[in-house]
């Protein structure tokens, strides 16, 4: 077998998401991290020290202008996810950005835009959708083994406990339960549906002291009698479980966020148990994704297309507007 071409990475943003992606990239043959940038050259710094990247920047536009970086992880806080896309589509580099890919769907229309007429990869760092589980959930969705699917169950919640300062309920940093954690639930109906967005979205929500949601439950209509439940919440610990239905079975995924396991249920069969234990825990498989689609001249993969993160986004909007929800970036 021919050797793979290295594909030489870059980091924006030295944080905790950051630390395992680095932590995971060895885990995907032919990757190489070769520099990171924050907006402190002493974390960045500190960051390159700790998993011996040769170098270290205090900007987005010095790793932009690096020349040996072909692509770059962005694992900032979202608010600021469209000014480092950009920053770094000027400068040449693809990118595979974190969800939730951006704050609303504009400024991901305006970062795929970007990156179209620059011809370069763009990928959301939609990382469960690469797990070994999830894929062969795909796999029986398109075999049409559950028939018809009919209805989505999805949840993804954790008690992060009270800290309005943090991320998650700070309204400056982009905090709130729908673009952290909904994204999960939101993203799997899509993916179930085959990048199909809700014609018609119910929801209820809970606004909390610092004015962003801590739970939700949403409702999702497709026509044709689909729908999705889907639930999240940030101050609740939840059973992180997927249930999709279809007129010929079932199948289950048990905490797909970190899916180790998948169970097909077909009328008048055994259950088909599919089995696949996480090293250290899957984040990799993204960039093993990523660069096979660099090597192979591609600039989007086709499990998570640059136009169904758009529209995912879309969905997103519409589920805020009623609450009233809106981040500074978007007031006036």
């Amino acid at each position: 077998m021919a050797e793979q071409r290295i594909v030489k990475w870059g980091i924006m943003g030295p944080g905790g998401i950051s630390d395992n992606f680095a932590t995971e990239l060895p885990h995907a043959p032919g990757g190489r991290l070769v520099a990171v940038a924050g907006r402190s050259l002493d974390k960045a710094q500190a960051f390159a020290d700790k998993f011996g990247i040769p170098r270290a920047y205090g900007s987005c536009e010095e790793l932009a202008a690096d020349p040996d970086v072909e692509i770059v992880y962005i694992g900032t806080l979202h608010p600021i996810h469209k000014e480092n896309a950009l920053t770094l589509l000027r400068g040449g580099k693809s990118v595979l950005c974190e969800k939730p890919f951006t704050i609303n769907a504009a400024e991901a229309r305006e970062i795929a835009e970007l990156a179209r007429e620059k011809g370069l990869f763009l990928m959301e760092a939609m990382w469960t959708r690469y797990l070994p589980a999830i894929a062969k959930v795909r796999e029986w969705l398109d075999s049409g083994v559950i028939g018809d699917v009919r209805i989505v169950k999805a949840e993804f919640g954790f008690d992060a406990g009270w800290n309005p300062e943090g991320r998650l309920l700070n309204k400056e940093k982009g905090g709130g339960t729908l673009l952290d954690a909904g994204i999960y639930p939101v993203s799997f109906a899509s993916m179930v549906f085959g990048g199909e967005q809700p014609a018609r979205i119910e929801s209820a929500v809970v606004i909390g002291e610092t004015g962003v949601d801590e739970q939700f439950s949403l409702l999702f209509e497709y026509g044709g009698g689909r729908t999705a439940s889907l639930h999240g919440s940030v101050r609740l610990s939840m059973t992180n479980e997927a249930v999709i239905y279809g007129t010929k079975g079932r199948i289950e995924v048990p905490g797909f966020l970190f899916a180790k396991a998948a169970t097909l249920h077909v009328k008048g069969a055994e259950p088909v148990v599919f089995e696949h234990e996480l090293e250290p825990s899957g984040h990799f498989y993204q960039a093993i994704e990523a660069m096979e689609c660099l090597r192979a001249g591609r600039k989007e993969s086709a499990i998570m297309t640059v136009d169904e993160t758009v529209r995912i986004m879309e969905t997103l909007d519409r589920v805020r507007e009623p609450w009233g929800l809106k981040y500074p970036s978007e007031q006036g």
